[in-house]
């Protein structure tokens, strides 16, 4: 893990999240338009126009400049939204309810003391009726902030294994994570939910039998087309740039937790129990919110899947033996 500053890293944080809120729209626009120019070439196959190759560009360029300005500010307007108000769509996905000083205390003296002992503002707390082990951050800043804790991690866990967990979570907090990652989730569920609702539209719609019988048919090709685009996008190519966002993250969230708490040994306590028990119901579906997590909470199907290999290939959460190892070497904060 290269040594760099939490300075350092909330300075390429918050570079990458203006990098991000440019790069999805963009890079969306030019896999849609790809796909679209395939899509011409088939209609141009079906219309015996295989050897013309300007009506294909022809056909492709003039469908795009109908698509992608629709798709481009819609994909703007996503970010922007997801940046003021993608936590409550997070919350909402994984079902968290608040905890308050009068339903949750020691919880919340805990967060209190870890939030002073990282010089940040306290977060809200939220919880997940779920006994497995598992947890995450999200908001956009450090005053807009949210933690979200499993009933089993707060169960299970020994004061100082939560402290730990807690101390993980204000470290991605602090470093401006939550923010970079809130953004990719909701573009990757932009894109993946486009492309259902299109795939569902495509598959349920009847082609009119008439003498517009081929134009009805080159709309379902271009429309299948653009679900197989938001799919590319949502499995492939946004996993390739949350790749690039972050590989050290996790690394220097749990070595910021050591430094907060002082007590390497907590965190490393709370990851080997966390590692046997991490998956969670309300998540065991949710690949693109998996990312946040502590642990990954997904079904072992889930991990087995195609799209889980694919994007598996680029996740940016570390194993946690080799996390354990980095925090087993901090013998200096013990």
């Amino acid at each position: 893990m290269t040594n760099i500053t939490t300075y350092d890293f909330i300075s390429s944080n918050s570079r990458k999240t203006v990098w991000l809120m440019i790069l999805f729209p963009i890079s969306l626009a030019v896999i849609v338009y790809l796909i679209i120019l395939l899509a011409s070439a088939v209609v141009a196959v079906d219309n015996s126009q295989i050897y013309n190759r300007v009506s294909v560009l022809a056909v492709a360029n003039q469908t795009a400049a109908h698509v992608l300005p629709v798709v481009s500010v819609i994909a703007i307007l996503w970010v922007l939204i997801s940046y003021y108000a993608g936590q409550n769509f997070v919350l909402s996905v994984v079902g968290a309810v608040e905890l308050t000083k009068k339903n949750a205390p020691e919880v919340i003296r805990t967060v209190e003391n870890v939030a002073v002992a990282a010089g940040l503002p306290v977060p809200k707390i939220y919880a997940i009726n779920d006994e497995a082990l598992n947890a995450f951050a999200t908001g956009r800043d450090p005053t807009h902030s949210y933690i979200v804790l499993t009933k089993g991690i707060i169960n299970k866990l020994e004061k100082p294994e939560l402290e730990g967990v807690i101390a993980h979570e204000m470290s991605h907090i602090g470093n401006r994570d939550i923010r970079l990652m809130l953004i990719m989730i909701v573009c990757i569920s932009f894109a993946t939910v486009v492309a259902e609702l299109l795939l569902r539209f495509v598959l349920t719609a009847k082609i009119n039998k008439s003498k517009n019988n081929n134009s009805s048919a080159a709309v379902q090709i271009f429309l299948f087309a653009l679900a197989t685009a938001f799919y590319m996008y949502g499995y492939l190519i946004a996993p390739l740039i949350k790749f690039a966002v972050s590989r050290t993250r996790e690394f220097q969230a749990d070595a910021t937790a050591a430094l907060i708490t002082r007590n390497p040994q907590g965190l490393i306590d709370a990851l080997k129990k966390i590692s046997g028990n991490s998956r969670v119901e309300k998540l065991s579906d949710k690949q693109t919110i998996s990312s946040v997590c502590i642990a990954n909470p997904l079904t072992k199907d889930k991990q087995n899947s195609f799209f889980s290999k694919i994007s598996g290939l680029f996740a940016t959460h570390p194993p946690i033996e080799d996390r354990i190892k980095v925090l087993q070497a901090m013998d200096g904060y013990r």
